[in-house]
């Protein structure tokens, strides 16, 4: 008689998108035959965490993530992986109950080092150095959310003058096309109706195969099942005018464009080391709109980069108010170890960058709120979420506006027509269904 018990083992992300899908990949890479996944909520034998590094917050999360799964179950094994672990190895395995710490490049064989692994009194290491010939680990997520996102390249070449990333992460690389046209069509039986394509520096694809993202993106829409593609974030440089073609005359990829800016002032641009300046940002928001009036277009600000005076602050805040943006994502600059802003001059005060982002996130606010308005009345696709929440169903519009209906079943994880009718008081945006196109 067979006694064995399948040992318990949960996962828990931090951070991006990219991290979302490879924490995906190497929880697939675990039997079921002697592995249970339960939540990360749940007590488990084993915790796997993900990590982030991109702020000084991102690391106080990981820091807080690890120690509340420790004293849920002492007795686990902690196995801690991802950019932090790349980046601080050290610094993770001090912490009492840390059994192993993993690189970028070693989580993904995850699976082997925790081989008769048991608790011990100090962490075992593994996070090698990166090097330029570090391979792709090819990475998509499934199963646990209504989209799948698509690892389509990693690393980068940039070296901003506030990240870590490349340090973290190593050179830039990607798979050929034909290898993502097969990981596209797995995932399309799997049953998903949305893919988000995502990287570190997604439009620096083919850098490795002499391809481009636009030659990515026209294969990847001949994928029969999959009946929307997203980009999850793309350089003002990388979008060229060919892609944003691309994305106006294909109705699979959704019209929504995530922008990072991170500053309206091209003196603080050259100081973030940034590859444009914001006449290139503009340029690219008014050829968008143009081509794809109903696009929505978010984009990155960071506030209080060193150097950055009131006069330059108020010239991002202008510069940002009279785009037509749908949404901000505002972070306070961060000190990274090894980044060279970290010894620049300059420096803005705690409480000064807190109420420039604050600034920020009012002024996106009102343009989220403008954006959802000005699209009241209008036919879109809304691809359904598989959760209920307080009795609501609720998904995004393909120009990603997020909207809810009463909770029916049927709708989890499908893309229906509907028609924008208002605001709710919860701040999303009030449908109702087309079930023809009598109703349009």
């Amino acid at each position: 008689m067979n006694n064995f018990k399948r040992k318990k083992i949960a996962f828990h992300t931090l951070g991006c998108k990219l991290n979302f899908a490879e924490t995906s990949t190497i929880a697939r890479s675990f039997p079921e035959d002697r592995f249970e996944k339960v939540p990360a909520s749940q007590k488990a034998d084993i915790y796997i965490i993900n990590t982030c590094s991109v702020t000084e917050v991102a690391d106080r999360k990981c820091r807080q993530a690890i120690k509340k799964f420790i004293n849920r179950s002492p007795d686990a094994i902690v196995a801690v992986a991802g950019c932090y672990a790349q980046l601080k190895p050290q610094e993770i395995a001090a912490i009492p109950g840390v059994d192993l710490v993993l690189g970028i490049n070693e989580r993904f064989d995850i699976a082997g080092y925790l081989t008769d692994l048991c608790k011990k009194q100090e962490a075992d290491i593994h996070s090698c150095r990166l090097s330029s010939s570090d391979r792709f680990f090819p990475s998509f997520s499934a199963g646990d959310r209504t989209r799948s996102f698509l690892k389509v390249q990693d690393g980068c070449d940039y070296y901003c003058s506030y990240c870590t990333v490349p340090l973290a992460r190593g050179k830039s690389r990607n798979p050929e096309i034909r290898s993502l046209v097969e990981e596209c069509i797995r995932i399309a039986g799997r049953g998903v109706k949305e893919i988000v394509l995502t990287g570190v520096n997604t439009g620096d694809f083919g850098k490795s195969t002499g391809e481009s993202f636009t030659q990515l993106l026209e294969e990847l829409v001949k994928v029969q099942g999959i009946e929307r593609f997203r980009i999850s974030s793309i350089e003002p440089n990388l979008l060229t005018d060919e892609l944003i073609e691309l994305s106006a005359g294909n109705s699979k990829i959704v019209p929504h464009f995530h922008i990072p800016l991170q500053s309206g002032s091209d003196k603080i641009l050259g100081l973030m080391k940034r590859r444009y300046k914001r006449d290139v940002f503009a340029g690219r928001v008014e050829l968008i709109k143009r081509m794809i009036p109903s696009a929505g277009i978010g984009a990155d600000v960071i506030t209080g980069f060193p150097g950055e005076t009131e006069t330059d602050f108020e010239e991002t805040f202008s510069f940002v108010e009279d785009l037509p943006l749908s949404y901000l994502h505002v972070f306070p600059f961060s000190e990274r170890p090894g980044t060279i802003a970290k010894n620049l001059p300059g420096k803005v005060a705690h409480a000064e960058k807190e109420l420039r982002s604050k600034r920020l996130l009012s002024l996106s606010e009102r343009k989220s709120l403008e954006f959802r308005k000005i699209n009241c009345g209008q036919i879109a696709d809304v691809l359904f979420e598989k959760v209920k929440n307080r009795g609501m169903i609720s998904g995004f519009t393909g120009n990603y506006i997020r909207v809810e209906y009463p909770w029916n079943a049927e709708l989890a994880g499908q893309v229906r027509k509907v028609r924008l009718t208002g605001i709710s008081r919860s701040g999303k945006t009030d449908i109702e269904l087309i079930d023809n196109y009598d109703q349009l």
